[in-house]
């Protein structure tokens, strides 16, 4: 979900990193479903690619099934 955003807003990694204030490995792991985002985490990257409401809802709910 987060790549999605990212790419429609033509953002880089790096970009994205600097508007989240997040490190941009950081950024790679969560895309590359290494790395679970904190909420922390979650919220700077909502805010920075403003994600909506629904495809948070989704991704969240999509990730409790994978558990």
């Amino acid at each position: 979900m987060f790549k999605k955003y990212r790419i429609e807003l033509k953002l880089t990694q790096e970009a994205l990193a600097d508007k989240s204030n997040l490190n941009t490995r950081t950024i790679q792991r969560i895309e590359n479903g290494e790395e679970v985002p904190s909420v922390e985490t979650l919220a700077k990257l909502v805010i920075a690619l403003n994600i909506k409401d629904k495809d948070l809802v989704n991704y969240i709910k999509e990730f409790n099934y994978k558990k």
